[in-house]
């Protein structure tokens, strides 16, 4: 207690009346006392998403409070991992050149938890892949769609692996595979299109399983198997040569870069609008030019 006080900067009895007071609002206690052994309530750690996006919002507000200046604004974004590196980057610089004061705050997770944070009120827009495979989100008309661009995923392979494909474009059938869990968008976006290498349910030796695109792009770089991933993430290594793509032979699956906004959210449909009319090169390409 008094080690948490002194990162607060008050001293410990304070911080004792804080969470005495912050108890009697609530009506339960928060914390858990016994001999030499404090713990926190299961029911706030059960909760801890909800309090900390709350605290994010309270933030926020206080920020444009104190910092009103009707020519800057704050677009507060619910993103996927993977369009984060991969296309986001690309889409803040398109904003900026429309909106050069705007700012972004972006909170990144699985898509799942995604779509409850724009939902909930958490953030003003939601950017996500889709696939057909996976079928569209279910919003109601309080809630409009727009479209950056269109991506593929591809198999790749990297490190030594690089020497295993075939001039045929094929590789064994039990080369090592970094693989996308069940659960995760992208396990069932291959699952759904059997796709070989995928997830664990199409791959001979998945040597290792994760749902976080970048560090699937590592890992395949230093040639610990083959990975599936977004071509924006990967055209330059594809490029350089420092990646090979398997799409020739074991295909590839389409992508929408798509982007929701509340239509309560002036910002978030101005800025909807911009990067929907945005030109994107990567929706005039396919897997079979790389």
């Amino acid at each position: 207690m008094t080690r948490a006080a002194a990162r607060r900067n008050i001293t410990q009895p304070a911080f004792s009346r804080r969470i005495r007071g912050f108890e009697n609002w609530l009506g339960i206690a928060i914390l858990q006392r016994g001999t030499n052994k404090i713990e926190i309530s299961p029911a706030l750690f059960s909760n801890e998403k909800e309090i900390r996006a709350l605290v994010l919002r309270l933030q926020d507000l206080r920020s444009k409070i104190a910092d009103f200046n009707p020519a800057s604004s704050t677009v507060s974004i619910a993103a996927q991992h993977a369009p984060v590196f991969s296309t986001f980057p690309d889409m803040a610089l398109r904003a900026n050149h429309v909106f050069p004061s705007l700012k972004f705050r972006l909170q990144a997770d699985n898509l799942r938890d995604c779509v409850t944070m724009f939902l909930r009120g958490d953030t003003h827009m939601l950017l996500c892949y889709e696939s057909k495979n996976a079928g569209p989100l279910p919003f109601d008309a309080s809630i409009r769609r727009g479209l950056w661009g269109i991506d593929y995923l591809v198999p790749v392979v990297g490190g030594r692996l690089r020497y295993a494909v075939k001039d045929s474009g094929e590789i064994a059938p039990a080369t090592p595979a970094i693989v996308y869990p069940d659960n995760s968008y992208f396990g069932e976006v291959l699952n759904a299109g059997e796709r070989l290498f995928g997830t664990r349910n199409h791959s001979k030796d998945p040597v290792c399983e994760t749902a976080f695109s970048s560090g699937m792009k590592e890992l395949t770089l230093k040639g610990i198997g083959v990975g599936w991933l977004p071509y924006s993430m990967v055209h330059r290594e594809l490029e350089t040569g420092d990646l090979i793509s398997l799409a020739n032979t074991y295909g590839q699956e389409p992508l929408e870069v798509a982007i929701y906004a509340d239509i309560k959210e002036e910002i978030a449909l101005a800025v909807l609008q911009v990067w929907s009319k945005a030109p994107n090169i990567r929706q005039e390409h396919t897997a079979q030019t790389h």
